[in-house]
């Protein structure tokens, strides 16, 4: 019986071994949720008030600012956060699918689910975490819906064609099936999140709107919301969570000097052009007919002030958009402010983004906490390119092929002695516990033995005692 106990308490004291923070999961390791708050701007945290962002940021890590790549649209701009790739090596050019022989062009929504747009040989971190073990989800993140190679995302969700971006009952709804379903209770290593705001806000009624700035505030109640729900569903202690977005958002004025109509450009003729995507921001694509590239070329260069116009061999290397037999041979795009339009303006819109990535207010923000990240801390700019091989580091996996580098972020995390203090603490208490116990036991078992023994000599000396009375009386 005793040395049933004392065995049983040995086996729990080797549990005060391990670290606190395995608790809420099987397997121990941390954790990682990527968020994406679709077109917050680098600046929007600056005539807000956002505690619950202010918290995170003095929890954890804060960048000036990211900067996205180009195109600064949503579907590209994600992609590459996901793949560490730039956008003329992933492939996915545009928002929009589209074919220069059919002259087809499909929606946002609608190019969620063309595969070969998105499978074109860079894989998303979900695909490499499955691929080594660990197990993933993503919940409305741009490129969600595809198959990479065959393989699809173990635990997806694509909102439906017609979706209130928007709804905040909806959002801690998502907010806690992701900390409940998919991190405790189904114990994945990795989730990306997607939520459509304050995009929205800033394009219909600008980025220094009343609006915009309630969608912030919006924004922020969520992030508080997030990291309490975290603690409830018991992974805060192991999760790590990083916060970004896609690209920011510029004011449009509305004259006619800020709106581009290449209609009205001398020399120029879409009668010229075989294939054409404008009508989409500030940014376009050309495709001249055979023998006309010049022609369509030299028409529009120069022609106004504010339009840049490049043949795709020609684009600044910075920009990193040339190289993908995708990308068609003109690329335009206009000065911050100034709109692309074909026949005549079709965009209503008071705010935009698709500009320069070099402007500041295409810059997103960026945020950081959880147990791998420093406290405090605000670091220099990095390109968001970047970001897949930081979380690469955090799942402990091996990254694909990609444009990033772990240098531009490996001084916010903790460093590896630091990070390893704690446990070794655990270790070594419950080493020393468990060391403990065993020499409690083995010291009482050793006197109960040695009682048991007394005893046993005691009334051995009694029995033969009375033999001998017994004798005696006999005689």
């Amino acid at each position: 019986m005793l040395w049933t106990v004392g065995l049983c308490l040995l086996l729990g004291s080797s549990g005060m071994s391990h670290p606190l923070s395995s608790r809420g999961g099987n397997s121990g390791r941390n954790k990682l949720l990527l968020i994406s708050f679709d077109g917050f701007r680098w600046d929007y945290d600056r005539d807000v008030d956002t505690p619950n962002l202010d918290a995170m940021a003095r929890d954890g890590v804060k960048a000036t600012y990211v900067t996205p790549a180009f195109l600064t649209i949503t579907n590209p701009t994600h992609f590459t956060i996901i793949t560490g790739r730039y956008i003329e090596n992933h492939g996915v050019i545009h928002n929009m699918w589209f074919n220069t022989t059919t002259l087809e062009k499909k929606s946002y929504w609608q190019t969620q689910f063309v595969n070969e747009w998105w499978d074109n040989g860079s894989l998303p971190i979900w695909i490499t975490a499955q691929r080594q073990g660990l197990k993933a989800g993503s919940l409305h993140f741009p490129g969600t819906a595809s198959l990479y190679q065959g393989e699809k995302v173990g635990v997806g969700e694509v909102e439906p064609a017609v979706y209130d971006y928007s709804n905040e009952t909806v959002w801690r709804g998502n907010v806690d099936k992701v900390m409940g379903s998919w991190f405790r209770d189904q114990d994945l290593d990795f989730v990306a999140m997607y939520f459509g705001e304050p995009d929205g806000a800033g394009h219909k009624f600008g980025p220094d709107s009343p609006q915009r700035k309630e969608m912030v505030k919006q924004v922020d109640r969520t992030v508080g919301y997030l990291r309490a729900s975290a603690e409830r569903h018991g992974i805060g202690e192991r999760l790590n969570i990083i916060i970004t977005a896609d690209h920011g958002m510029s004011t449009v004025y509305r004259k006619n000097v800020n709106e581009i109509v290449l209609r009205k450009i001398p020399n120029f003729s879409f009668s010229d052009l075989a294939f054409h995507i404008v009508d989409y921001g500030p940014t376009g694509m050309l495709l001249p007919k055979e023998g006309r590239l010049d022609k369509v070329y030299n028409a529009l260069k120069g022609a106004h002030p504010h339009l840049n116009v490049y043949k795709k061999e020609e684009m600044p290397s910075r920009l990193h958009f040339s190289k993908s037999e995708r990308i068609l041979p003109i690329v335009l795009w206009a000065d911050p402010g100034y709109l692309i339009n074909g026949y005549f303006p079709v965009q209503w819109n008071k705010g935009e983004h698709g500009f320069d990535n070099r402007g500041l207010d295409m810059k997103p923000f960026f945020r950081a906490v959880g147990p791998s990240f420093q406290k405090n801390l605000e670091v220099s700019p990095f390109e968001t390119v970047n970001i897949y091989p930081l979380m690469c580091h955090l799942l402990g996996i091996t990254p694909e092929p990609n444009d990033g580098q772990l240098n531009y972020t490996r001084q916010m995390l903790v460093p590896p002695t630091e990070g390893l203090i704690r446990p070794r603490i655990f270790i070594g208490l419950g080493a020393v516990g468990g060391f403990l116990i065993l020499v409690f036991f083995v010291f009482m078992i050793h006197n109960v033995l040695k009682r048991q023994k007394t005893q046993e000599r005691s009334e051995t000396a009694e029995h033969e005692e009375d033999s001998t009375n017994i004798k005696q009386t006999s005689m």
